[in-house]
């Protein structure tokens, strides 16, 4: 009875050689580093978002994505030329137009896991007007820079705040609107007004928001 055995080679210009686990594990390694991987980013719904009333294009309306504000959206790449990202949230995937999601800052991947679980930031819209009340403006100079933040998270200073003078920090919700008055500080903390109460709020709890 004839056996035969099969055996991978390299074949250089000067030399052939029996393939050894440590070229296969190179060939793997190479292999892997040359295949593209998507970026996985995760979004949220500014507003809502119905394509097929909606969208810019209708012939292809059907590929897009629906949405409500507060949405968690999984996004995968860049943007294409027409200003669309491909993604997916509640089961469904397609396109989402860059202009009405904001990306929400994590890159931890249990963080994301949680995220995509939880499945919305309750983004309340009725605190998404263009101009904060800031009826005390005596005490804000008129050079400060005011941006509008949404909270990724929930923030209790008495129990999340590395500070001992956690007093002077402003408690929060997810999906609360805050308007952060200047820059933030060396500690990583805007200054942050949010229904009229003012205090320190923490950077990596928020998200920046455009105007409307």
């Amino acid at each position: 009875m004839e056996t035969r055995l099969e055996l991978d080679v390299l074949i250089y210009p000067d030399e052939v050689r029996v393939v050894t686990p440590e070229d296969l594990r190179e060939w793997e390694l190479e292999t892997a580093s040359q295949v593209s991987i998507p970026t996985v980013r995760l979004f949220v719904a500014l507003y809502p978002y119905n394509p097929a009333a909606m969208s810019p294009n209708p012939d292809t309306a059907a590929e897009e994505l629906p949405f409500v504000p507060g949405q968690i959206i999984k996004v995968f790449g860049d943007k294409d030329p027409d200003g669309f990202y491909h993604g997916e949230s509640g089961g469904l995937s397609g396109y989402v137009p860059s202009n009405m999601v904001a990306e929400i800052p994590v890159d931890d991947e249990y963080l994301k896991h949680v995220l995509m679980q939880q499945g919305f930031l309750p983004v309340d819209h009725a605190d998404m007007s263009l101009t904060p009340d800031l009826s005390d403006t005596g005490s804000v100079h008129e050079d400060v820079i005011i941006r509008r933040m949404v909270a990724l998270f929930d923030y209790d200073p008495w129990e999340n705040s590395p500070n001992m003078d956690s007093e002077a920090e402003l408690g929060f919700r997810s999906g609360d609107i805050i308007y952060v008055l200047g820059d933030m500080d060396e500690d990583g903390f805007y200054y942050g007004d949010l229904h009229g109460r003012r205090g320190l709020v923490p950077s990596n709890f928020l998200q920046p928001l455009p105007w409307k």
